[in-house]
């Protein structure tokens, strides 16, 4: 993964993943923004409190830094297994945690600050997806929603994991991972889920929960098993990324995925 950032202007991570030479993606840091503290300074996200104009501007200067030909499609984000597709003009309902496109420069965006956002593509390089994938939309099948959306097989599928909260910062409850294996796909993604939780020392019924490992097991079970990405904690660095755990009242970083 390698990061672009031209001049004082928005800071992206680029994925280093084998997709189609048509298929551009991004994920914004904190930097290069015009926010202030707490939400200081690249923040995307219109819900978190922070100045409309900063966050109007923060979205301009994101578009133009990638030299998007059309603005991003912004969802209202809730959890949910909702998925957007993006053919012809846009709706104005956008109440989605995910988005699906075939159209050339159509942006395909979701926002993030711990919740795990998941890029998808074809081999052919004909369709792509983004995915807000916290544990509730996890559980309740966003990740597959998305993928049937696609319309493609599983294992034409191409994924990336971007940055999340860790699996050595993800304490949950017992019921988290009783709701991933009550809406488990099949016997076989049952089975997976349990590897995916570790014992809090000390804290009866508390877990580690490892977001990235279960989103796998959840695409193995759907027949795509390239899969790339995993590993960046928001939680651990406080320097590049939000953290709406850590921190309480932050921003929102963003991860996009289109075809140039």
């Amino acid at each position: 993964m390698g990061v672009k950032r031209t001049g004082a202007g928005p800071e992206f991570l680029i994925p280093d993943w084998p997709a189609p030479g048509g298929v551009r993606a991004a994920v914004s840091t904190r930097h290069g923004g015009v926010s202030a503290p707490p939400w200081s300074s690249l923040n995307l996200g219109s819900h978190v409190g922070d100045q409309p104009a900063a966050v109007a501007d923060n979205r301009r200067l994101v578009a133009e830094a990638l030299g998007l030909t059309r603005q991003p499609v912004w969802l209202e984000q809730v959890h949910g297994t909702q998925v957007l597709v993006l053919e012809g003009r846009v709706p104005v309902e956008r109440i989605a945690d995910a988005a699906v496109t075939r159209e050339q420069g159509q942006v395909c965006a979701v926002l993030t600050a711990d919740c795990l956002p998941v890029l998808l593509c074809d081999r052919a390089g004909t369709v792509v997806a983004a995915a807000h994938a916290g544990w509730r939309g996890l559980a309740a099948g966003v990740v597959r929603e998305t993928v049937k959306a696609m319309g493609v097989a599983g294992e034409d599928i191409i994924a990336w994991l971007g940055p999340a909260i860790g699996p050595q910062r993800f304490e949950v409850g017992d019921e988290v991972r009783e709701a991933m294996l009550s809406n488990a796909i099949d016997a076989r993604h049952r089975q997976l889920i349990p590897a995916c939780f570790a014992p809090v020392a000390k804290k009866s019924g508390k877990l580690m929960a490892d977001i990235y490992a279960l989103a796998r097991a959840e695409l193995s079970s759907l027949g795509v098993s390239d899969v790339h990405g995993g590993g960046l904690c928001t939680v651990s660095d406080r320097e590049r990324w939000y953290s709406y755990r850590r921190d309480g009242e932050t921003g929102r970083m963003t991860a996009l995925i289109w075809l140039a």
